[in-house]
C-alpha cells in the first residue's frame, strides 16, 4: 500500500514557502502544506506569495523541477466579523500551485452565523475548483466531530470535508466508532502527529502541547492506527511542532524524522477502511 505525505507548515512554521519546499524535497515528501491566511501566531512570519512575484516563481520551479505538490492551503477561519472575501487571494494561490485544499476551522459560537458563513466559504472555493475542509480543534468554537459532521450535513456543499487531526481527536475524546459512519467521500487528507495519553487539565497546556510539543508519530499515547483504519487511505500532512526537537535535530532533521516516524508505522500499522 502507498501512502503519500505532506510537510505542513507548523511543523516547520518558520520556513518560507521556498525554504519549506526544499526541505520537503530532500526529506522525501510527496506534498506541502502552505500557511498563507496568516494567524498572528508566535513565530509566524508573514510570505504572501500573491505580492511577492519572486518568491512565487521561485516555489513554482521547485515544484516543477522535482515533482514535490502543493496539498492544501491554509487557514481560512470563520470568527465573529470574518469577510470571507479575504480568503479569495490565498484560494487564487491554492489554485495556481495546482493544490487542491482549504483548510478551515472555526472560531465562534454562533451555529447559525458560522454554518452560513461556512456555506459561502465552501462556495468561493468551487468557483477556484477546491475543497473546503473542516479541522475541529478543541480550545475552538466547533471542537469535536458531532458538531463538525453537524456543520457539514446542515451546509450541504459537495465540495466541503472534514479534516481529523489525530492530537484533536485524542483530546477531543471522540471515538473510531463515529468516524468510521463519516462518508468516505468527506475525507481529502488528515494531519498526522502524537501527543501523551494523558490529556491535560489546563487549556494552557493543552495548548503549548498543540503549538511546541507534539509528539512523533508512534512515540506519544495515542492510538493512531485505529483512527486510521477507521477513515480512507488519504495524504497524510504531517502536522508536529516541537520545539526541542528542532532546537536538536534542526529543522530539516526534525522534517526527516517526521516522515521516518510517520511512514514506518503506518506501513505497520495502517491498512484504512475500504
Amino acid at each position: 500500500m502507498t501512502f503519500e505525505y505532506s510537510l505542513a507548515q507548523l511543523t516547520v512554521l518558520e520556513t518560507s514557502p521556498v525554504e519549506i519546499a526544499k526541505i520537503a524535497t530532500e526529506c522525501g515528501y510527496d506534498y506541502v502544506s502552505l500557511r498563507q491566511i496568516y494567524m498572528g501566531v508566535k513565530g509566524e512570519k508573514i510570505y504572501d506569495l500573491r505580492k511577492d512575484k519572486k518568491l512565487m516563481q521561485e516555489l513554482k520551479g521547485i515544484l516543477k523541477n522535482t515533482g514535490l505538490k502543493v496539498l492544501d492551503i491554509e487557514l481560512a477561519r470563520i470568527f465573529d466579523g470574518v469577510n470571507i472575501k479575504d480568503y479569495e487571494p490565498a484560494m487564487e494561490t491554492c489554485r495556481e500551485l495546482g493544490g487542491k485544499h482549504i483548510l478551515s476551522s472555526i472560531w465562534t459560537d454562533n451555529k447559525d452565523f458560522y454554518t452560513e458563513e461556512f456555506a459561502k466559504l465552501c462556495d468561493l472555493a468551487k468557483s477556484n475548483g477546491l475543497t473546503v475542509d473542516v479541522e475541529y480543534v478543541p480550545i475552538a468554537g466547533v471542537n469535536n466531530l458531532k458538531q463538525t459532521v453537524e456543520l457539514l450535513n446542515d451546509v450541504n456543499r459537495d465540495n466541503a470535508g472534514i479534516m481529523l487531526d489525530m492530537h484533536h481527536i485524542h483530546r477531543a475524546g471522540d471515538n473510531t466508532e463515529d468516524i468510521a459512519k463519516i462518508p468516505k467521500e468527506w475525507f481529502h487528507f488528515a494531519h498526522l502527529c502524537d501527543a501523551s495519553g494523558e490529556i491535560p487539565k489546563e487549556k494552557e497546556e493543552m495548548i503549548r502541547i498543540m503549538r511546541e510539543a507534539r509528539d512523533y508519530v508512534g512515540d506519544g499515547g495515542i492510538d493512531i492506527a485505529s483512527i486510521l483504519n477507521s477513515m480512507p487511505i488519504v495524504p497524510y500532512s504531517i502536522e508536529l511542532p516541537n520545539s526541542a526537537h528542532i532546537k536538536e535535530y534542526g529543522l530539516k532533521g526534525h522534517a526527516q524524522n517526521c516522515l521516518d516516524k510517520a511512514k514506518a508505522y503506518c506501513n505497520k500499522f495502517v491498512k484504512g477502511r475500504e
